[in-house]
């Protein structure tokens, strides 16, 4: 059994990123409550298509979450989970920003972040923090 007191320090960069995709977890954990309640009380145009967005996006969060719970156990799957968040967060960010209703406060506010956490996700610090190492996790 390792000894805690010997166990590396998790790196700040790690401990940012971590908030950074905790934060987006609890937005879409709260987007899908929001949807199952809608789902729930409201009359929606098409049933099956609101069944399933709300589906879809109960995946998404779990998919979030559980990357949430990987970055913080140290897994190197975590990364490459968060690095393709990131990127489909950009690409919504992206979408925020045309059309006939583009919305760039939201294309800003999901744009920020999302490079930020990219950029985390493959720095050296975390990189080297979520290295396959069996001594290290076991």
């Amino acid at each position: 059994m390792p000894d805690p007191q010997s166990a590396p320090a998790r790196p700040a960069l790690l401990l940012v990123l971590s908030v950074i995709v905790a934060l987006e977890a609890a937005l879409a954990t709260g987007l899908a409550l929001w949807l199952i309640y809608e789902l729930l009380t409201q009359r929606p145009e098409s049933y099956p298509s609101a069944v399933a967005l709300t589906v879809l996006v109960v995946l998404g969060a779990a998919w979030v979450v559980a990357t949430v719970v990987g970055l913080l156990r140290r897994r190197s799957w975590a990364r490459a989970s968060a690095l393709t968040i990131q990127i489909l967060q950009l690409a919504v960010a992206v979408g925020c920003f045309q059309g006939l209703f583009a919305r760039p406060d939201l294309g800003w506010a999901l744009l920020v972040p999302a490079v930020v956490a990219a950029v985390l996700a493959v720095s050296r610090p975390v990189v080297r923090a979520t290295a396959r190492n069996t001594e290290q996790h076991e």
